[in-house]
């Protein structure tokens, strides 16, 4: 009895294909500390044009009642007429205004709170993004639109519960108390303990429903834009790098489309946070009552200014960051 060995020739092999795997976008503790080092250097870049809108937001003038006096009753005031008078007649006017009266350390009011709560908070934007990018996107690495537009909203809501929320009170309250004679804060430290002392915790979060809405909202619009730039640019290639100077451009694209789409709400936010309101509800109808549509984008083009640099900054700035960790921080 014979034994026939067959060995298998190359006709009748079929090697299986090892599974491609997808581009990892999850680049973990690097996305924490470049957006750290992103935030920081944007902040000290922007904010004299936060303080602009801020002000210009929280200008809803005050009433000045004058006398006028007839022919017959010189002396005797026959009728009172009230006329709402803006403190300030636009942006210009708040940076003339303010270097006048405290210099321009004025145009800084408030950046060291700001400063503390920019650096992690631009760490949990783009580590956030980043994990939920690395989960939800395809084998390419790349998201597709409804993707993006939900790995963006939840950043946005992530930071506005751990952080932005209370972080933007104490700015608007610090920026507000500034106009007063008297001020009534010596800094965030003790702005931040008096509101507790005389509102308790839940005073910090002040408009926290459309500080939610507004930061869910803008996130979601600028790495939905952003993203879906990127992906225009590269052809879908995500190996493929976007030279800089276009990363900016895109980002303020990005930006300066997530202004016109929740300026609105960024304006209830402010109201709320001054304190003036017992409800978001309420302040949206005392606005539409007093000041009509035009009242829900005041302070608009300041913001418009600021978002747009702001956002393509950081994501150039971001970039780079993470181009040189490819160097000093190479992954394993």
């Amino acid at each position: 009895m014979s034994v026939i060995q067959t060995h298998p020739t190359a006709a009748n092999v079929r090697l299986r294909e090892a599974p491609q795997l997808a581009l990892s976008t999850k680049r973990g503790f690097k996305s924490i500390v470049a957006g750290g080092l992103t935030g920081g250097i944007n902040i000290c870049i922007v904010f004299p044009t936060e303080f602009i809108k801020t002000q210009l937001q929280l200008d809803s003038g005050r009433n000045i009642m004058t006398a006028h006096h007839s022919v017959m009753f010189p002396y005797r005031a026959t009728v009172l007429e009230s006329k709402n008078v803006k403190l300030f007649n636009g942006s210009v006017d708040v940076v003339k205004k303010t270097i006048n009266a405290k210099g321009l350390k004025g145009m800084y009011k408030g950046v060291s709170v700001l400063l503390c709560g920019t650096v992690p908070t631009y760490s949990i934007r783009f580590g956030v993004f980043d994990l939920l990018k690395g989960h939800f996107s395809g084998r390419d690495g790349n998201l597709s639109p409804i993707a993006r537009l939900g790995c963006g909203m939840g950043t946005g809501v992530a930071e506005a519960v751990l952080l932005v929320t209370w972080v933007e009170t104490l700015k608007v309250r610090l920026i507000s108390d500034q106009k007063k004679k008297v001020p009534l804060y010596r800094g965030p430290v003790h702005a931040a303990s008096s509101i507790i002392r005389n509102e308790g915790p839940f005073g910090l979060y002040k408009g926290f429903a459309p500080t939610v809405l507004k930061q869910g909202s803008s996130q979601a619009i600028r790495f939905s834009v952003m993203e879906s730039l990127r992906s225009w640019y590269t052809g879908g290639d995500s190996n493929k790098s976007v030279p800089k100077p276009l990363v900016a451009m895109f980002g303020a694209i990005a930006g300066g489309t997530s202004v016109l789409g929740n300026t609105p709400v960024d304006v209830v936010k402010t109201r709320m946070q001054n304190g003036s309101y017992s409800s978001s509800l309420e302040c949206a109808r005392q606005i539409a009552r007093k000041e009509g549509v035009r009242g829900f984008y005041k302070g608009c083009l300041p913001r418009m200014n600021r978002v747009c640099l702001e956002v393509g900054l950081a994501f150039c700035i971001y970039d780079t960051v993470m181009d040189v960790f490819k160097t000093v921080w190479p992954s394993n």
